[in-house]
C-alpha cells in the first residue's frame, strides 16, 4: 500500500501517530493513545481518547470508541464518539452511532440508529433503563 496516499487523509501534522496498513489483521482489542490510521482488518474493539481515521480498505466487525473518527471503509459494529464522527463518501456502517456531531457525505452508507447530543460527549449518557418507568401515584 502507498502511505503516500493514506497518510494524506490527515490534515494536520501529529508527533505521536500510528498508521497500520491494509495486510494489517487483527484479533482483540485495539488501543491507542493520541492518533491511528488503520486500514487493516480487525474483529474486535478499538478503544482510544485519540482520533482515528478508518481508511478505505479497513474492515472492522466490533465496536468502536474514540474521541473522533472519520470512516473511509467498513464497520459492523456500534460507534461511540466523544465529538466527531465523519461518514465519507465510501463509508458503510452497519450500527449504531452515538456522537456529539455526525456528519455523513453523499454515497455513505448508515443503517442503523443514531443519537446526537450536542451538548455534551456521547461518552457521558446516562445509562438507560430497561425497566418501564413508575410514578409516585403507580408505587
Amino acid at each position: 500500500m502507498n502511505l503516500n496516499n493514506i497518510t494524506s487523509l490527515v490534515s494536520e501534522p501529529s508527533t505521536s501517530k500510528n498508521i497500520l496498513t491494509s495486510d494489517v489483521e487483527l484479533t482483540g482489542t485495539l488501543k491507542f493513545d493520541s492518533e491511528m490510521i488503520f486500514d487493516g482488518k480487525l474483529d474486535g474493539e478499538i478503544i482510544s481518547e485519540g482520533t482515528l481515521i478508518l481508511g478505505k480498505n479497513a474492515t472492522v466487525k466490533g465496536e468502536v470508541r474514540t474521541k473522533s473518527v472519520t470512516i473511509h471503509g467498513t464497520v459492523n459494529g456500534n460507534v461511540t464518539v466523544q465529538e466527531r464522527c465523519e461518514l465519507k463518501s465510501n463509508a458503510e456502517l452497519l450500527g449504531d452511532l452515538k456522537a456529539m456531531r455526525i456528519i455523513i457525505e453523499e454515497g455513505a452508507t448508515f443503517i442503523g440508529h443514531s443519537e446526537v447530543t450536542p451538548n455534551r460527549s456521547a461518552t457521558q449518557f446516562p445509562s438507560r433503563s430497561t425497566a418501564p418507568a413508575r410514578s409516585e401515584e403507580e408505587a
